[in-house]
């Protein structure tokens, strides 16, 4: 009866990761003997069990804390194994049950799967097939997590091929975490709100070993504190006011995969102990629970919040710190990416065309040229927020100046070089020509491919037309003082 050194192809990997996880089994069996047997076989095999041998005394066990299994006799004193299948349907339905039978009759087989039974097998239980059983019933669970794990969160596969950007600011947090994506090390992520902090996360996530398993995410400061332990960790029936079932928490929804903490510096401090818990044990305990479970996760965490500054005020433990930031990366704002900000802007522009059917939507070079005078202090969120709005309520299939924010308006006017300013006359379209492409190579720090994306032209035009009006980079900075280069265009 002993567990077997060789796993048969049932069990092995699902079984595994359980074992781990601290898959809880309860055996309900009148039998003393079998009982014990039973139990000593499922703990040999590395599972969590408890034991009883009527259906009232597993009720009660059930009322203090979740099982994920319940093997459970058909025939039990009191209360038969069908009755008791029933009050953990009705009372406990994430809880999964296998009736045990020395009768392998069809009637009871078809009697057990109607009353919402998993399965059933019959006496004299072998330990292979009991072993294989189980495993099937823990990879259901498995599958029955990630399916409501996808319908409260939309897990966007995107690796790092999708962050549109080429500054050397950007490269260099992309090189940070591809190189350390495949390792299980602990991430925080810093940077001003809306930079694209969960955008890294998720293509670290991707890019690793856990990519097939869930991407978990949790809003420390968009959850109330009163049930954001119970979120994060889970809770047992009756803990709490209107705690009415037993909840499996994110964290332990996440098993296998990646919880994605965002904003942990808003987390409260009586929570972050529980945190350190985790992060140093791997261990987490359920509001009301008498025991500890075995988790397998990874932790990025995120912040728009100074750490070490919160540290010195005595708002965020020093140890959680340490521990969150063993690979720190800082992702950069939008303004002091500026190269990136015309990639961006058509890459948002086009996605909304194709949201809202406007195909024939046209960003022309003047309306790129406003969007690059603008310091953009909501970043990439509130760039995407503004080409969106930008597609739905342009009059024509042309962008005007009427149809960009107010707010990017007066910023384009601030910086507007004066020879791009509205044509007066005897002003020449070469002389406004030359002048805008000057401001979109500036601005993309000469990268002619970026530049020429900006300008919606091709890289062969753009430097048909450098060639045809004289311009350079090297011309441009010998022509003018570095301190009037940017022609009142402030980078960032």
């Amino acid at each position: 009866m002993a567990c077997q050194s060789a796993e048969p192809p049932l069990a092995g990997k699902v079984e595994r990761e359980h074992r781990m996880s601290g898959g809880r089994i309860l055996v309900v069996e009148d039998n003393d003997s079998l009982r014990g047997v039973t139990q000593t076989q499922l703990q040999r095999c590395g599972y969590n069990s408890a034991a009883s041998a009527t259906g009232p005394e597993a009720l009660a066990l059930l009322e203090k804390q979740p099982f994920d299994v319940v093997l459970a006799d058909l025939n039990l004193p009191g209360m038969s194994g069908l009755e008791l299948l029933s009050r953990i349907r009705a009372e406990y339905p994430d809880t999964s049950v296998v009736i045990v039978t020395a009768y392998g009759t069809i009637e009871t087989a078809v009697a057990a799967i109607r009353g919402g039974a998993y399965d059933y097998i019959t006496k004299p239980v072998h330990p292979t097939e009991l072993r294989a059983l189980i495993a099937r019933v823990f990879e259901r669970h498995r599958l029955i997590d990630e399916v409501r794990l996808l319908r409260s969160t939309l897990d966007e596969r995107s690796g790092f091929e999708h962050i549109v950007g080429g500054s050397s600011s950007l490269l260099a947090v992309l090189d940070t975490a591809g190189r350390i994506a495949q390792t299980n090390a602990t991430v925080l992520i810093q940077g001003e709100t809306g930079t694209g902090k969960e955008l890294v996360a998720r293509a670290i996530h991707v890019n690793s070993l856990r990519k097939d398993r869930p991407f978990v995410v949790i809003n420390c400061g968009a959850i109330p504190t009163e049930l954001l332990e119970s979120e994060l960790f889970g809770h047992v029936k009756g803990s709490f006011t209107g705690a009415i079932n037993h909840k499996k928490g994110k964290v332990e929804l996440a098993e296998g995969g990646t919880v994605f903490l965002d904003e942990i510096g808003e987390m409260p401090l009586e929570l972050q102990v529980r945190m350190l818990r985790l992060l140093q044990e791997r261990e987490i305990e359920k509001i009301g629970a008498t025991s500890v479970i075995r988790v397998d996760v990874r932790i990025i965490a995120a912040t728009h919040r100074n750490l070490e500054a919160l540290v010195a005020e005595g708002k965020f433990r020093e140890d959680l710190y340490y521990r969150l930031a063993v690979v720190p990366i800082t992702v950069p704002p939008l303004r002091e990416r500026n190269g990136d900000i015309g990639g961006l802007a058509e890459c948002f522009f086009e996605r909304s065309k194709t949201k809202y059917g406007r195909p024939n939507l046209q960003l022309p070079a003047s309306g790129m040229s406003c969007l690059l005078n603008y310091r953009w202090p909501g970043n990439v969120r509130e760039l995407e927020n503004v080409m969106e709005r930008i597609v739905l309520l342009s009059r024509s299939d042309e962008v005007s100046a009427d149809d960009l924010p107010e707010k990017i308006r007066q910023a384009a006017s601030r910086h507007e070089p004066e020879q791009v300013a509205p044509a007066r006359v005897g002003v020449r379209l070469r002389s406004v020509e030359r002048a805008l492409i000057i401001q979109v190579l500036r601005a993309a720090d000469w990268n002619q491919s970026e530049a020429a994306r900006q300008l919606g032209i091709s890289r062969k035009t753009l430097l048909y037309r450098m060639a045809k009006y004289g311009v350079s980079r090297e011309a441009d900075e010998n022509s003018e003082p570095a301190s009037q280069r940017n022609n009142g265009y402030v980078p960032g």
